[in-house]
């Protein structure tokens, strides 16, 4: 319908002032117009005669409105018809007027923008009418729309709010954003808007006009007046204007408010009416362009767009940016889209495919490169008429543009000039589009944290002459803060003050919002107006106006300026603009998607891009000059990398290492160019406390980009070349000196006792470097680290003031910066500490920064920042006082002020709130760890000196362990220093207090955890702190007599038979051959060293294992001591293989040998080697020898080199016959009693010669013998013993000690005879000659000789151990001539002599059946034989009570004890595993543990299984163990206490009495009366607690036992036990499951129960965290709110605030569950290979422990599991629908995996499997998505890349995609790792690891964002 508007005046009559302007406003209409066919809807202005006021009329088609005078002209809205009136726009006047004519309240709804708003407008300003306007906001309260109380001269009174104000005066109030109003706040006009009727707090009554002016016939008007009964006019009107909510986010209506109104939708305008617009505005711009971008405009708007979920396109800003296409219409318009609708920061990729999709559909993509602006070439300023302007010239694509741009009052600056603006290329061209946006609208830049986005706001601001008005926005911000904050004048009145927004506006500022994505949309919808149409309406109830429309009023109604501000209406500056600055909106997060549809339409956005690589060194190197070229170009890489990937991890990472934080990096490089920039990069990610799976992503990136840890970092450097020191005003930490402060408030200067140590100076080093760059630091760490420590003392030695504040929930920003309170009814405002350090220059010391909101927390951003902040009291903080120039209420900083933050790390179990997150980046980070063990050492020996050390070291190494535990989250509290600290300074004061009964101070808070307390005190146990043993825990071995000693008779030498004296014999010289080095990998391997007297003393006192495999045998062990050290070196033949270790050390050492010992013998090869510690200067070198090929290999363990030695000995063979006719069975020995000399002698069995080989000169000595030898004892460096084969004859072998070159030396050879004592009957006895097994190499001292025999006496001896005694002593052998008498101790049986011949299976051949290892070692210094025996051959029967099974062992160790004629048997655990090769094994030992001595008084053993077990045998040892081992358990426990009062009369008031005397005398039992009783306690007696006295009378003694008090009596734990099982029984005949399954169950839910438990713990946490209560402002009861002190003065009742759940916000989608899908794979494979790893079960273990976590969290984690195996890629296991809900459902689905997998097909699906979960995923909606897939996949068997997986894994960003590899052969799981993307992919070589591995992956993503 085409519409025509009339304009009918009276010709040539004197119009009214409106009638004049209706008619300049329409005369546009009219020209050019057609004339209509007759329908049409008209406007016309009827005049009815000259002057008269009222009278005229509207029509608008065939309605009509009289006109009536307004009272207050100044009200009615100005300027807001547009020329053409469009139809649809006369459509809805017309519809308003008739509702007008009814009276009836309108609510206009449509979508949003400023539409809705300038009709409602439009049609007051036709009808001339008043307006109030409120912009609601979730801060409305009644009193805002009611009365409102303001005090004058000390009396409250109530000033009419808008409602009020307007039904009095017959105004219309337009409410706007009915959706942001809390609920139940606008119930309050329900009777207004009905019946025209309200109560008013003051007592008065608004009443309607109808029912006044009834009641004004029957009374007079002064009688209503007294009644306080108020007219409410009859004009008055409400018009509504909201969004309709299920589509928009906010509250409903609420029914009965919106039954009130009449509704009209307000859509955007039709097609072409907007089209219209768009080409009047753009006349320069092709028409098909334009009508192209206004197609695509409204498709988005379309309702099938909104269910794809984007946002509206904004229509209404359409014109702004068809008007800057006129001005450049060479621009691309896809650019210019993006603008008013940032599509690809806004929406996930399938909205930007859709976007993109419809831009092609109208040919809106551009062709080529798009052409964008490129810089600004020059800026000059223009003033017309007082409004000041700028031209600006923008150079694009090739042409220069210049356009006319608002500007500010300063002058202009040129282009990028500012000193520290850094110009690159991206910049210049943002500043560019900048400007272009400028000339039309408010413009919001984008951009994320650091990267720039104040500084291009700055320089913009500069460039035009602008003053800057930063407001740092925090999420509690109400609009008052915003707008206008109340505060009391000097006379007490209240009063408002305009916020600086407000001031700024008036003032013609640039507003920099910063944070704008922080605040609350509600909040922020009271700027809707002031962006939109420049206009606002104020608390105080002044009006600010778009300037045109101030001047057009002025001129209309003739009044100046000060009658205007008079009447509160003043203009906005045509220069005000605002800059909104944000960080990018989080795609797909609930709580994160700030930029909605209402946001689009308030701003032109502009998305600042990260820097490029180029720009960003391009910035740094002109910021910082002289950095080092090298680390900055690794550092870029490094970040761009991370930048780049999708990986949500390394985007977190990225977000920690902004460009800010780069150039933070840099100019600590360029200050200190030798510092490590691993080291920085770690710094500023904090990464100590990253959660595992995001520092491994880390570490693999720093790695790839060559960032290495300097090498001098593991070294501590030491406390004495690392001070710090005060040397004349200066202060000096490690490398870095200070000037020191002077101080004025020395008070304030922290004085704190700190005792140095290294790491802590290290850190104080650290954090002087960036104090002095000027740096605010920021300290975190675990609790009790010792943080508030380093910052006392760092201030203290810098001797500067601190002002201290301690955050906390209910922190707010008020307290943080001013503290209001009254004072004789005025408000006064204390300074917080922030605000004083600020003014002097202190340090402030923020504690416990992560406990308050972070949206507390980020005002300190502009602090640190811009060095600005505004406080509540109207003053600010400015960073330079050149800002200053004569402003008031101006606190400058000073410029000593520093900060310095304390916060905990982030994540559980801290759940503080994420500080680091939100504002780590304006911070130099500084991580805060425990000490090292060698530093806390130390520092405990500070706190403790008196604590014996070797508890200061238990407890470092246990707390040391529980540490790295927690941080592999098994446990989850860190236990830090302070606990330590805290033990070691009870122990000090209290020593003899055991250390078991100390630390339970620390561990009594998890006695109630089981799983905790179990690792608690398996830990704790390992390192030997025997927490829960009782002091009568002592089980030593028992002792049995040993038999008398025995005379044998001598020994004599050099008697022959043949009567030859001794035998000569040669020997020769050859230099050795020696062949290498070669190097040799030595692999190292932790240590696990278990304290093994944790529960109850006995002999053993460490053990720990050797990663030993199942085949392996081990068959020789030595141990060498050097200096303090003791090293152990274990040979293992099977491969051969060599483990070495410091017997204290934390790490063993393994070397594979098994391509180097050369295969000699032909058949089955049973290598047997032996080893052979060399001693300094050859220190660390060992000899192996196998004894069958008679190799010898020389290893360097500290050069990592092996050599092969050659002795001649060996040439003579090989000439003699080739190896493989070589006769079976030869042997070569080594005898190595004196290779700690560094020589060695060499024999083989039965062979004659003996070659003696010197390692260090490099020679062989080879002596030839006239005997065929059996076995070789070297009894003295110069005499050996030989034992001749077949005859077991003794000789005696002596030579000069050292065989010189030249003369190359005889050797003498006697024979030795053993005779035996006479019998006295002259008959001799013929003694079976019996071969030693080991005989010392040294003499018992002459104390231990006499004590041994029994007289004293002092010679030359050595004590020997054969089979068929415990022990013999030679005496006087071998260095006297005369014969040695011989003494033993004889065995009651010989241990079992084997049976000569055995026969073997290969080829019948014969085999001596001795084992080659006898076992036997000779401690002199305890004067102990020690040796293991095999079970058999022990008197078990002795040693054990008739009823009790002796215990499975590897065997017993034997100690003689010749001190104290005592034998002792202690048995070795047995191994828990053992080699297959049974008969190998029994040629190598006849028990299953091998023996070596360990130090002076004990014995090392290694059984089969690689468990290495130290012993201690030494009694005097023992004792002194023994009774350390007490003090740390401590008496306090089981001692009886009394409470004593000792008083001055010194008697004592209570005291333990003798009790009666009984006359019969008979025996008392307990009883606590009768003294001679037993057993009692109190009185005397024998065998009680706590008499005063022993006394016997004569009974029996009755003993209360020891365990008396913790007993429980039988029958109670039996009641105990069957309750339990009974409940057990009942629990499963519920869910029908049988015992069988439940003990089926039972042991896969028994593996994985700490993982659960663990997780569970954090869930539950988190769903606490979730749960936490907001403040609720407004409340009637609760704590003071301070902001609304001066409501409470004005005599509110809602000024209170409270803790509640807060409702959810306004349309904030509902808190959709994560969701989980866990792939498991159930191929064949895995059934096959179970065997082998458990793989198959730990699979099923790990499904257990996801079924068993996630039970009862299902509304928060959804989660289904699926198989794949070669049936298909999509076996259902668990629905997402039927979760398992018992444990007879959950073994159901255990039992169908296992299942599966033992009837699949074979074959491989891992990639579709997890192709398809994780497109599948996806389809619900839900927060996050996980798809966690388990394979054992052996990709590279099925050919398939890896990198193809890399890319499924990472194919949806949506998708958290982890895969769990099950460890495959070799190195090609770590090969796959390798490609795969960092912290996605694990690895499980062992199989256990698996639920660790998941648990890992939960909390350290799943959990750290819920």
């Amino acid at each position: 319908m085409q519409s025509r508007l009339l304009l009918l005046g009276a010709p040539g009559g004197h119009c009214g002032a409106a009638s004049r302007r209706v008619r300049l406003l329409l005369r546009q209409v009219l020209r050019g117009r057609p004339g209509g066919d007759g329908q049409r809807l008209e406007v016309r202005l009827v005049h009815a005669g000259a002057g008269a006021d009222t009278g005229d009329t509207v029509n608008i088609g065939d309605v009509s409105y009289k006109l009536k005078m307004p009272k207050n002209p100044e009200l009615v809205p100005q300027n807001y018809i547009s020329e053409p009136l469009s139809q649809s726009v006369v459509q809805h006047l017309r519809w308003i007027m008739q509702k007008d004519l009814l009276g009836q309240d309108i609510f206009l709804i449509g979508p949003p923008g400023p539409l809705r708003r300038s009709i409602a407008m439009q049609y007051l300003e036709l009808t001339k009418r008043e307006v109030e306007y409120i912009a609601l906001s979730r801060d409305t309260t009644e009193t805002d729309l009611k009365q409102r109380r303001e005090i004058r001269a000390g009396t409250a009174f109530y000033v009419d709010q808008c409602a009020v104000r307007a039904a009095t005066e017959g105004r219309t109030l337009i409410l706007e954003g009915l959706e942001k109003a809390e609920r139940n706040v606008l119930p309050v006009l329900n009777n207004l808007l009905e019946n025209r009727e309200m109560q008013l707090e003051d007592g008065r009554c608004l009443m309607s006009a109808e029912h006044y002016d009834k009641l004004l016939k029957d009374h007079t008007k002064a009688e209503l007046d007294a009644w306080k009964i108020v007219r409410v006019s009859e004009n008055f009107r409400v018009i509504a204007l909201g969004l309709p909510v299920p589509r928009y986010s906010g509250n409903p209506l609420d029914p009965p408010l919106r039954s009130r109104f009449q509704a009209r939708d307000i859509y955007f305008l039709p097609f072409k009416d907007q089209l219209k617009l768009l080409y009047s505005v753009g006349t320069n711009v092709p028409a098909e362009k334009v009508s192209q971008l206004l197609s695509f405009a409204t498709t988005l708007c379309s309702q099938e767009s909104s269910t794809l979920g984007l946002p509206d396109f904004p229509l209404d800003s359409l014109p702004a940016a068809v008007q800057i296409l006129d001005s450049f219409p060479m621009i691309s318009i896809k650019h210019a889209i993006q603008r008013l609708y940032p599509y690809p920061i806004l929406l996930g990729s399938e909205g930007k495919m859709a976007v993109e999709g419809v831009l092609k559909r109208f040919e809106l993509q551009d062709s080529g490169s798009s052409v964008l602006p490129k810089e600004i070439v020059r800026v000059q300023r223009m003033t017309e008429n007082r409004i000041s302007q700028a031209c600006v010239t923008v150079q694009v694509a090739g042409k220069e543009v210049t356009i006319k741009v608002p500007a500010g009052t300063r002058p202009l600056g040129q282009p990028c000039a500012s000193d520290h603006f850094i110009q690159t290329l991206s910049h210049k061209q943002l500043l560019a589009e900048m400007m272009q946006s400028h000339m039309v609208k408010d413009i919001c830049l984008i951009g994320g944290k650091g990267c720039g986005k104040t500084v291009i706001a700055k320089n913009f601001a500069d460039t035009l002459g602008y003053n800057i008005e930063p407001i740092m926005l925090h999420q509690d911000m109400t609009a008052r803060d915003l707008l206008q904050q109340r505060y009391t004048l000097p006379n007490g009145d209240t009063a408002w003050r305009s916020s600086p927004l407000v001031n700024a506006a008036v003032e013609g500022k640039l507003v920099l919002l910063d944070g704008i994505h922080r605040v609350n949309a509600g909040t922020l919808a009271v700027l809707q107006r002031l962006i939109h149409d420049r206009e606002l309406s104020l608390y105080d109830g002044s009006r600010l106006l778009r300037e045109d429309r101030y001047m057009r009023l002025k001129e209309e109604l003739q009044l100046s300026d000060e009658q205007l501000q008079e009447r509160s209406i003043f203009p906005i500056h045509p220069s005000f603009r605002i800059i909104a600055l944000a960080e990018p909106p989080v795609i797909g997060s609930t709580a994160q998607q700030w930029l909605g549809p209402e946001f689009l339409t308030m701003f032109f956005f502009h998305y600042m891009k990260p820097l490029v690589k180029s720009e960003e060194i391009q910035v740094i190197e002109e910021m910082v000059p002289n950095i080092p070229q090298e680390a900055l170009h690794k550092l870029l890489s490094f970040t761009h990398k991370l930048r780049e990937t999708q990986d949500p991890t390394a985007q977190s990472l990225a977000a920690s290492l902004s460009t800010r934080q780069l150039l933070r990096i840099s100019r600590r490089l360029s200050q200190y160019p030798d510092e490590n920039l691993h080291s920085a990069v770690t710094k500023a990610c904090l990464s100590r406390f990253l959660p595992s799976l995001a520092k491994s992503a880390l570490e693999k990136n720093l790695a790839d980009a060559a960032i290495e840890v300097s090498t001098d970092d593991n070294l501590e450097p030491e406390l004495e070349n690392f001070k710090c020191e005060v040397v004349s005003g200066s202060l000096r930490i490690g490398a870095v000196s200070a000037p020191i402060y002077n101080a004025h408030e020395k008070m304030k200067v922290p004085d704190v006792l700190f005792y140095d140590n290294i790491q802590h100076m290290i850190v104080m080093e650290d954090m002087l470097k960036d104090f002095l760059l000027g740096e605010h630091l920021l300290l975190v760490g675990n609790q009790g680290v010792g943080k508030n420590k380093i910052v006392d003392r760092f201030l203290h030695l810098l001797n500067r003031p601190r002002e201290y504040i301690q955050l906390h929930r209910d922190t707010t920003v008020q307290t943080l910066t001013l503290q209001p309170s009254v004072k004789d009814g005025l408000i006064v405002y204390e300074d917080s500490p922030l605000v004083k350090a600020v003014k002097l220059g202190h340090v402030l010391v923020v504690d416990e920064a992560d406990k308050a909101p972070t949206n507390v927390t980020c005002i300190l951003k502009t602090l640190v920042e811009n060095g600005e902040m505004i406080l509540a009291d109207g003053r600010r903080i400015v960073a330079n006082s050149a800002n200053v120039n004569g402003r008031e209420n101006v606190v400058v900083v000073h410029p000593d002020f520093r900060m310095i933050v304390l916060a905990n790390r982030p994540g559980f179990p801290f759940l503080g709130n994420d500080f680091f997150g939100t504002l780590g980046d304006i911070f130099s980070c500084h991580a805060v760890d425990n000490p090292k063990p060698h530093s806390e050492l130390e520092m405990l020996k500070k706190y403790g000196p008196n604590v014996p050390e070797p508890i200061l070291q238990k407890l470092v190494a246990a707390f040391g362990e529980l540490r790295s535990l927690a941080d592999q989250g098994i446990i989850n509290y860190p236990y830090s220093t302070r606990e330590v600290v805290n033990i070691v300074k009870h122990l000090q004061k209290f020593p003899t207090e055991g250390l078991s009964s100390v630390v339970r101070n620390v561990f009594d808070f998890d006695s109630y955890n089981n799983d905790m307390k179990e690792i608690l005190i398996n830990t704790l146990h390992k390192y030997g702190i025997p927490i829960g043993a009782k002091p009568t825990n002592v089980h030593l071995a028992k002792e049995l007599p040993l038999p008398e000693q025995t005379f044998m008779g001598y020994w004599t030498t050099g008697h022959a038979r043949d009567g030859m004296q001794k035998l000569l014999c040669p020997a020769e010289t050859h230099l050795i051959d020696i062949k290498g080095p070669v190097l040799i990998n030595i692999q190292e391997y932790p240590i696990e060293r278990h304290e093994e007297r944790s529960v109850s003393f006995t002999e053993a006192c460490a053990s720990w294992r050797l990663p030993l495999d199942e085949m392996n045998l081990i068959c020789d062990i030595a141990t060498s001591h050097e200096n303090e050290g003791n090293t152990l070196y274990v040979a293992a033949c099977n491969p051969i293989s060599l483990y070495f270790m410091n017997m204290t050390g934390k790490s063993g050492f393994f070397v594979d040998l098994f391509d180097i010992f050369p295969r000699m013998a032909s058949g089955v090869w049973h290598p047997f080697v032996t080893v052979a510690p060399l001693g300094s200067p050859l220190k660390g070198q060992v000899i192996l020898h196998e004894e069958q090929s008679n190799v010898i290999l020389l290893l360097d363990t500290t050069g990592h080199t092996i050599r092969r030695l050659v002795i001649p000995l060996e040439e003579v063979i090989s000439k003699r016959s080739s190896w493989w006719s070589k006769e079976e069975g030869e042997t070569y020995k080594m005898c190595k009693e004196f290779s700690h000399k560094n020589w060695i002698v060499f024999y083989k069995e039965k062979g004659n010669s003996l070659t003696v080989l010197d390692v260090l000169e490099g020679r062989t000595h080879t002596i030839s013998l006239p005997i065929n030898l059996k076995t070789v004892f070297l009894v003295a460096e110069d005499k050996w013993l030989l034992v001749e084969s077949k005859t077991n004859q003794k000789y005696l072998l002596t030579k000069l000690a050292h065989i010189e070159s030249e003369d190359s030396g005889v050797c003498q050879l006697y024979v030795l005879k053993e005779e035996l004592p006479s019998t006295g009957f002259g008959v001799t006895q013929e003694g079976e000659v019996s071969i030693p097994h080991k005989i010392s190499r040294d003499q018992l001292s002459s104390k231990n000789l006499s004590s041994a025999v029994g007289q004293k006496i002092a010679s030359p001896n050595r004590i020997l151990s054969d089979e068929n005694s415990y022990a013999t002593i030679v005496v006087g052998f071998p260095d006297l001539m005369s014969p040695s008498e011989v003494y033993s101790w004889r065995r009651p049986t010989s241990l079992h002599k084997p049976s000569v011949t055995s026969t073997s299976f290969y080829g019948g051949k014969k085999k001596d059946g001795t084992p080659k290892q006898s076992n036997c070692a000779t401690l002199l210094d305890t004067n102990q034989v020690v040796r293991i025996l095999p079970p058999g051959e022990v008197p078990l029967k002795d040693i054990y009570p008739k009823d009790v099974n002796p215990p499975q062992t590897a065997g017993y160790i034997e100690v003689t004890d010749l001190q104290s004629k005592k034998l002792r048997y202690i048995p070795v655990p047995r191994s828990e595993s053992l080699s297959p090769y049974t008969t190998w094994l029994s040629t190598i030992s006849d028990t299953d543990a091998l023996l070596a001595e360990w130090d002076k008084s004990g014995v090392v053993t290694v059984d089969m299984g690689g468990h290495v077990r130290l012993w201690e045998t030494g009694l005097e040892r023992l004792q002194r163990s023994l009774m350390e081992w007490r003090n740390m358990i401590g008496q306090g426990a089981d001692r009886y206490m009394q409470i004593t009062i000792n008083r001055d009369s010194g008697e004592d008031v209570s005291s333990p009495k003798h009790g009666k005397e009984d006359p019969d005398n008979m025996p008392h039992v307990g009883g606590n009366t009768w003294a001679g009783g037993t057993g009692g306690r109190d009185t005397a007696g024998l065998g009680g607690k706590g008499g005063p006295y022993r006394l016997d009378a004569g009974h029996p003694v009755y003993q209360v036992s020891d365990a008396e008090k913790d007993a429980v009596p039988e029958e109670v734990k039996r009641a105990a036990r069957e309750m339990g099982q009974r409940a057990f029984q009942q629990r499963l005949k519920e869910i029908q499951m049988s015992e069988y399954d439940a003990a089926t169950y039972e042991r896969f839910s028994s593996a994985v129960r700490r993982q659960v438990s663990s997780l569970r713990v954090i869930l539950d946490n988190l769903q606490a965290k979730g749960k936490e209560r907001q403040w609720l402002r407004h409340q009637a009861t609760g704590e003071l709110d301070d902001a609304r002190i001066i409501e409470g003065l004005t005599g509110e009742k809602a000024i209170y605030k409270r803790r509640g759940e807060l409702e959810p916000q306004l349309g904030s989608p509902q808190l959709k569950p994560k969701r989980l899908r866990l792939v498991v794979d159930v191929s064949g494979s895995m059934y096959r290979f179970n065997g082998v790893d458990g793989r198959l079960e730990r699979s099923m273990e790990a499904v257990c422990m996801v079924m068993e976590a996630f039970e009862n969290y299902e509304e928060k984690f959804k989660y289904d599991i699926i198989g794949h195996s070669g049936d298909g890629y999509n076996i259902r296991l668990v629905p997402v629908d039927k979760i398992p809900k018992d444990n007879k459902q959950r073994l159901e689905i255990l039992k169908t995996m296992h299942a599966h997998s033992q009837f699949c097909m074979s074959g491989d699906h891992t990639l579709e499997g997890t192709k398809h979960a994780i497109k599948e995923v996806v389809k619900e909606e839900a927060d996050e998505y996980f798809v966690i897939v388990l394979s054992d996949a052996n990709l590279s068997r099925y050919g398939i890349h890896p990198t193809k997986f890399a890319q499924i894994l990472t194919s949806d960003p949506q998708v958290n995609a982890f895969a769990i590899f099950i460890g495959s052969l070799g190195d090609q799981a770590t090969r796959l790792q390798r490609t795969l993307p960092a912290g996605r992919s694990f690895i499980a070589m062992d199989t256990k690891d698996i639920p660790q591995i998941l648990q890992q992956i939960f909390t350290s993503t799943m959990l750290s964002s819920v």
